[in-house]
């Protein structure tokens, strides 16, 4: 007889996670239970998912409030009910408007209003009721309400598990009202005694009411719910029909065909696209291609760049159809990792459009399949530790320098009072509740069934619906999302073939892989690990792979791409890896049986598809269980039972087949490494393709790449360091300058010419005013003209000023700092809508006014960020002796003294928890230096930022990648103008 249950979607307010509200109730012998977040639907699918695991018939409903004050529940009679409250809650969240206090007349949906509204027994409809808490009953005694029973249900609110709850109730209310403790309204919280009442208690309480009682079960019976968590719900065809769909799967599987392989594809091929049509048809995944192949139709007839990667890069029919561009003939990719009958859901395509391309994208989707049918996921963003404990120091009144130290503070009972205490208490039972809802990075819903069948949607800003379910409530209904993802590498890969067509006339064909995949341009940077800027493969790290392996294929590169992920690189896997990669008989090592099944990594495993080959053919798993074991280690188990049910079963059945127990143990150790980081096969190989495209570009054009790369942001490094890889390849580079750069950063011939955009606190519009008017009338000729031609701020002017960008008037920073001051004075006092007539200026005759170059440097450090001189002409006083770079080949296992400029800097914990770090510093000619510095002297020696430091350290050879182990690092002082 629970009608108003919450759980910690209840967000800010309940405190049930759904799996112990299902416990508690069947612990008290209920049949039955309502859940009825607070204008939530987040946890509906995993309540009904589950209920029946606990004896428990589910009801759901909603809980329709503004702020805390409730104005009615509404109770889902059956599916087409609960549809009907999604749609009127979603109404409300999309326009932010106030819910009214009375609820519209639901056909399928019962409403009940709390005691104290006080609605006209006469307003009231045959679906609607009056719901009486425990506390109103002395009310009730007096109410007129008592001669109608038949309208009155009880209303006993579940909220809570216990007292502490209660508190913690209070706590979460006060950071969502952000109001001290003591100042919370009593209206702002639920009562305590919102729990589970004792079995029998609840009816014991209302036993001289039994009418109500019995109301009660009935609208409790009346109500059902049923969800299909076996069954696709996805649109379930592209075309409107079944047969139509296979048809036209089937003739654009054999364009692609010829368009991939040829006029004359080989036997293997044909019986591969037949088997792979065959199984795509017989699961019902044919509109699932069709509708990734038309997204990706519009993407190309609109001239976007994308990737398809994924499990789905698998599959030859995608290849075909343009889905992927990678081949998995040629990399005999795994077909069951892609696609088996043991498999729930489909298979996984991630598509990578440019940051600047997916909207319209998201546009398309939403407009082609509609509104009532498409939505993007949500994400549940969860209470984090130091969050938790500012906002709880807040609400409980602590000054904010305590609560800076208390974040980083270790506990300490002994010495703390007992607010830190209560601080340190509360912060662990709300650490991991849902916060708020945000937005999946990139999946997108198509149902076949409007989204409202489902689940209530809210409105972000994009103003696209999003669901209140997640990926993995999404997933176990059987909507299974697309991914429309972005990336700056493609963006910087569109933007360097622009260039490269306006800067030399040349129109590239940037698909040509397998051009690419035989460059020996290619091979030179990948060997010798000359990759910045290029995609997926230009961090340290890679870099440093790269070397070690001297990779100068694409099949290297594939490997590269899913070795260097975490999980097979501290697992020691990369180590053995890169040893058997240059010394083959080391394969012998792995035990036969996994040898043969691992023979192209050399023994080990670098895939997903490694896991799930060992799972089925090494420890005789099915390939359902080998496909819940690999996304398990991928962290997208569903149920951990699951999982370790498979884990049981590996085992046992591994020891059947006579294996050492030495053997199993260390196999599911190195498939333990893969956890949460392994990439398929395909996903790698799509990565590759990305980067090779990268690599042809810095290879051939590496000016316009550059470009390409700083206008797209977002790579490894900064600005400046791409600006200095630029100048390595010849180009000039240019502060901004109002007569010829733009809001973003432009090449012509081999000088590049900064944008706009990198001047910090410059104004988007002031660029856009400049630009607009020197191409309306032309270069601006004077200070004076371009003051009169765009009406700018004294304070914008002052800082293109600072920044070199007014150097075509041939004047010196502080003359035209003077004129600037002189003219703009003047402009404020004569309007320019009254100058008629142009006046002539008094002329001034100023002193000698002295210029460092220093000032310069010092100018671009505060506008761009970093000086557009060499950082080592900034340095006090260089050392007398020192190496390069290119010094080092020379200096192995000897130690040498170098001076870099810091570009970056990793923490890492060693198994003994001491803190080292690796280093990446460009020497004075722009070439790496690599440091690693192990705990001692990291202590002994700490980064001190940004500039030039002089290190002393052993140089060491590793497979052909040099770097220093640091034994003493001096931070350089740099000149000092101020």
């Amino acid at each position: 007889m629970y009608l108003n249950c919450h759980s910690t979607f209840s967000l800010r307010y309940g405190l049930i996670p759904v799996q112990q509200l299902l416990e508690l109730a069947k612990a008290r012998g209920l049949t039955s239970l309502a859940l009825t977040d607070i204008n939530n639907t987040s946890a509906t699918l995993e309540f009904v998912r589950n209920a029946a695991k606990y004896g428990i018939t589910p009801k759901i409903g909603i809980d329709f409030r503004n702020g805390a004050k409730q104005l009615f529940i509404g109770l889902a009679k059956n599916n087409k009910g609960f549809q009907e409250l999604n749609s009127y809650l979603s109404k409300y969240l999309h326009t932010k408007e106030p819910i009214p206090e009375k609820a519209p007349a639901f056909k399928q949906a019962f409403v009940i209003y709390p005691f104290h509204s006080h609605q006209e027994y006469r307003s009231l409809q045959a679906h609607e009721f009056l719901g009486v808490r425990t506390r109103d009953l002395n009310r009730l005694a007096l109410s007129p309400w008592r001669k109608y029973p038949q309208k009155l249900v009880i209303l006993q609110a579940v909220s809570f598990r216990n007292k502490a709850d209660f508190n913690t109730h209070r706590l979460l209310r006060s950071i969502d009202n952000n109001l001290l403790l003591s100042k919370l309204p009593k209206a702002e919280q639920g009562q305590p005694t919102d729990q589970f009442l004792a079995k029998g208690q609840l009816e014991q309480l209302f036993q001289a009411y039994p009418k109500i009682i019995e109301t009660t079960k009935k609208v409790l019976e009346a109500c059902s719910i049923h969800f299909d968590f076996n069954s696709a719900k996805n649109k379930h065809y592209y075309t409107g029909d079944a047969k139509a769909d296979e048809t036209l799967l089937k003739a654009l599987a054999y364009q692609g065909l010829e368009y991939r392989y040829g006029d004359k594809p080989s036997k293997k091929i044909i019986t591969r696209i037949q088997k792979e049509l065959k199984q795509i048809q017989e699961l019902g995944y044919t509109a699932y291609f069709l509708i990734n192949w038309d997204i990706l139709k519009y993407a190309r007839s609109k001239g976007y760049f994308y990737v398809g990667r994924g499990s789905g890069a698998n599959s030859v029919v995608a290849y075909c159809l343009q889905i992927t561009n990678v081949d998995p003939i040629e990399l005999d990719l795994y077909f069951e990792r892609f696609m088996n009958p043991y498999r729930k859901n489909p298979p996984d395509f991630d598509m990578d459009f440019s940051w600047k391309d997916r909207q319209d994208i998201t546009r398309y989707i939403f407009k082609k399949h509609g509104h009532q049918y498409t939505a993007l996921l949500a994400t549940y963003n969860t209470f984090q530790r130091k969050a938790v404990i500012r906002e709880l120091g807040k609400v409980l009144g602590l000054p904010k320098h305590e609560l800076d130290k208390l974040k980083y503070q270790r506990e300490d009972p002994e010495n703390e009072d007992s607010i830190v205490r209560l601080i340190r208490q509360y912060s662990k039972r709300i650490h991991g509740l849902p916060n708020y809802l945000s937005v999946h990075s990139g999946g997108i819903i198509i149902s076949q069934n409007p989204i409202h069948c489902y689940s209530a949607t809210f409105l972000p800003p994009k103003g696209y619906p999003v669901t209140q379910f997640s990926m993995i409530e999404s997933e176990d209904v059987g909507l299974y999302k697309y991914d429309i993802l972005s990336q700056r590498g493609l963006g910087h890969i569109k933007d360097a073939t622009y260039f490269v067509e306006q800067n030399q006339g040349k129109k590239l064909d940037i698909h040509d892989i397998q051009k690419f995949k035989e460059d020996p341009a290619i091979h030179r940077l990948l060997e010798k690990g000359q990759t910045v800027g290029c995609f997926y493969v230009e961090s340290p790290a890679m870099r440093m792979l790269l070397k070690k392996l001297r990779a100068k294929e694409y099949k290297h590169l594939v490997a590269a791409s899913s070795i260097i992920r975490p999980g097979v690189a501290k697992s020691g896997m990369m180590r053995e890896y890169i040893l058997r990669f240059h010394d083959r008989s080391r394969i012998l090592q792995t035990p036969k049986g996994i040898r043969e099944l691992l023979e192209e990594t050399f023994g080990v495993m670098v895939y997903q598809e490694d896991v799930l080959k060992i799972a089925h053919h090494f420890a005789g798993l099915s390939l359902g269980e080998a496909d819940v074991l690999r996304r398990g280690m991928s962290g997208k188990f569903r149920s951990r039972a699951e999982f370790d049910k498979v884990k049981d079963k590996f085992f046992a059945n591994c020891l059947q087949k006579g294996h050492s127990q030495a053997l199993i143990t260390e196999t599911w150790r190195q498939i333990e490494s893969f956890a949460g980081y392994s990439f398929s096969k395909g996903h790698s190989a799509s990565y590759a393709v990305e980067s090779y495209q990268s690599l042809y570009l810095k290879a051939h054009y590496p000016l316009e790449f550059m470009v390409g790369v700083i206008n797209n942001f977002g790579g490894f490094y900064r600005t400046e360091v791409y600006l200095m890889e630029a100048r390595n390849q010849g180009a000039i580079v240019e502060a901004p300058c109002v007569n010829t750069s733009e809001y973003f950063t432009t090449i012509i011939g081999k000088t590049i010419y900064l944008g706009f955009v990198h001047l910090k606190g410059f104004e988007r519009d002031a660029a856009e005013k400049i630009v607009k008017a020197r191409r309306k009338d032309g270069k601006f000729k004077h200070l004076e003209d371009l003051l009169e031609r765009v009406p700018l701020a004294i304070e914008q002017m002052r800082m293109l000023t600072r920044i070199g960008a007014l150097r075509f008037t041939s004047k010196r920073k502080k003359e035209l700092l003077w004129d600037l001051h002189m003219l703009h004075e003047g402009k404020k006092q004569q309007p320019q809508a009254l100058q008629l007539f142009k006046v002539e200026r008094k002329k001034y005759k100023l002193p000698p006014l002295d210029h460092s170059p220093y000032e310069d440097a010092y100018d671009e450090l505060e506008i761009l960020g970093f000086p557009l001189s060499s950082p080592f002409q900034l340095v006090k006083q260089l050392p007398k002796h020192y190496a390069k770079a290119q010094d080092l080949p020379k200096l192995v296992s000897r130690v040498a003294s170098v001076v870099g400029y810091l570009v970056s800097s990793k923490r890492v914990r060693t198994s003994k928890d001491e803190l080292m770090y690796f280093g990446n510093f460009l020497d004075e000619n722009g070439h790496f230096i690599d440091t690693v510095h192990f705990p001692d002297s990291a202590k002994r020696y700490p980064f001190r930022g940004k500039g030039c430091y002089f290190i002393t350290g052993k140089v060491v050879d590793e497979f052909g990648h040099l770097s220093m182990e640091v034994e003493r690092m001096v931070f350089l002082e740099m000149v000092n103008l101020r």
